[in-house]
């Protein structure tokens, strides 16, 4: 199974004090190279700038004087040569965004994380250096905010109060060595462009496809599971958060092959997933276990809406394709799968609802065997509801998403040609009236057309940068 790319970015307020941390030899146990696309005093000025125009626009909260990426490299790009795989990533960033670097190639200290930091400016330096001349006397209080008159700024002595600054007629009231912040590094959609961007070129010096990166896909119905740090003294909640998510996907999966249309679990994971963890987390801040609340109301709506589907019989094709027949053999088992995985729901809710009612200070062991009925049926549930995934994937296909697409894909080819067959049918009863010949259409171009759909579900070919050989 192709593992996911992990790009994280962040933004950064000491971007001096940064690039130390990440370049600096005796901070770093395991640092294998680092790269500079601009001296240390260019990012000493982007930063003094940054803090300038920070103070000056009167804005709340702290000033962002450069971003940073984090880049997690297969552990196969250990046998490559440090140095020039850094140089590559650092110059191909600033070649596509024109804006200088700074970066680093590191190992955790456990070495089970090779990556790459990369910070980047989000202004460009001006080939001038502009000044803004007062055209007259211009004040600035005690926080650098400007002001109309010389009279805000004077106290009761008369006098102008310590900390507050005036710029008379003439003088330069404003120094820009760079210019205004890129706007695109602010954009939502920025991280998601970097990671397509990154994961290319990543996979374009991994040979083997199936050790190649994907990005994980946003708009699929399916929920990402977060990575675990080392020392993360979250980690049990992530691991708690994960587990939460890894339900809502088996869930997604037995919705998909009862029936349940794509569009609609993709809008109970954008409106009830999504939006509420937003409105959540805007309301009251990160709560422990709320978003496993919100979650299982997802989940919840996902099982009801199984529930209270009706599916239609499914007709057998009249084509002899062996591809849409296994197809369809395969549609039946991982049916029988979530339908056995969904009628273990009723016998939980029967088992929690005894459990209930059985109270009382001599029904202990009764107690304990009803709750070990339900952790095994819960246990056999699951059994049922990751059989669904496994089967798809041992005939190629990589999630159940993917297999139901294709399936109904092929499903409508079929129907197509049997609605040719009819009006062929009735064509040929005209065409033999008036002792014509006419040719019924060849089966064969429906079998490669779903041969095609099947491999296109099963090997998306990744396009690749036409980029320098590595040096070995």
């Amino acid at each position: 199974m192709a593992r996911h790319s992990f790009i994280r970015e962040s933004k950064l307020r000491n971007v001096s004090g940064r690039i130390d941390y990440i370049s600096n030899p005796k901070r770093q146990e395991h640092l294998y190279a680092s790269f500079d696309t601009a001296d240390r005093d260019f990012w000493q000025k982007l930063a003094l700038e940054n803090r300038e125009d920070f103070k000056r626009s009167g804005t709340k909260g702290e000033c962002i004087e450069a971003r940073e990426l984090i880049i997690a490299l297969p552990e196969s790009y250990v046998e490559l040569e440090p140095a020039v795989v850094l140089q590559e990533f650092t110059e191909e960033f600033k070649k596509k965004y024109e804006v200088e670097c700074t970066s680093a190639l590191h190992h955790n200290k456990a070495m089970t994380n090779y990556h790459i930091h990369l910070i980047f400016a989000e202004r460009k330096l001006l080939p001038e250096p502009e000044r803004k001349i007062a055209t007259r006397s211009m004040f600035y209080d005690e926080t650098g905010k400007h002001v109309r008159t010389k009279k805000e700024i004077t106290g009761e002595d008369g006098k102008i109060r310590p900390g507050c600054t005036v710029i008379g007629k003439g003088e330069v009231y404003e120094h820009h060595m760079f210019s205004k912040k890129d706007p695109r590094f602010k954009s939502e959609d920025f991280l998601g462009k970097v990671k397509d961007f990154y994961t290319d070129l990543i996979n374009y010096h991994v040979d083997d496809p199936e050790k190649q990166l994907k990005v994980f896909d946003q708009n699929s119905v399916y929920l990402p599971t977060k990575k675990i740090g080392k020392n993360n003294p979250k980690a049990s909640e992530i691991r708690a958060d994960n587990k939460a998510r890894q339900e809502w996907n088996r869930t997604a999966d037995v919705a998909l092959v009862s029936g349940v249309p794509e569009e609609k679990i993709l809008e109970v994971k954008k409106e009830q997933v999504g939006q509420e963890t937003k409105r959540s987390i805007n309301q009251n801040g990160w709560l422990p276990g709320m978003f496993r609340l919100i979650l299982r109301r997802g989940i919840d709506r996902l099982k009801d809406m199984i529930r209270n589907l009706i599916l239609p019989p499914k007709p057998e094709p009249k084509v002899d394709i062996r591809e849409y027949d296994s197809m369809v053999k395969l549609y039946k088992e991982i049916s029988y799968e979530a339908g056995v995985a969904s009628g273990f729901d009723y016998r939980i809710r029967d088992l929690e609802r005894k459990l209930e009612q059985t109270k009382g200070l001599f029904k202990g062991n009764e107690r304990k065997a009803i709750q070990d009925e339900i952790s095994a049926t819960v246990a056999e549930k699951v059994k049922h509801e990751k059989r669904i995934n496994t089967v798809v994937k041992q005939v190629g296909y990589p999630n159940v998403q993917s297999f139901i697409t294709t399936f109904r894909q092929a499903e409508k080819l079929v129907q197509k040609y049997e609605q040719e067959m009819i009006v062929w049918k009735e064509r040929s009863f005209s065409v033999k009236e008036l002792g014509m010949n006419y040719k019924q259409p060849e089966k064969r171009s429906v079998r490669e057309e779903l041969k095609r759909l099947t491999q296109a579900a099963k090997s998306k070919p990744i396009e690749k940068y036409i980029l320098h050989q590595l040096e070995r």
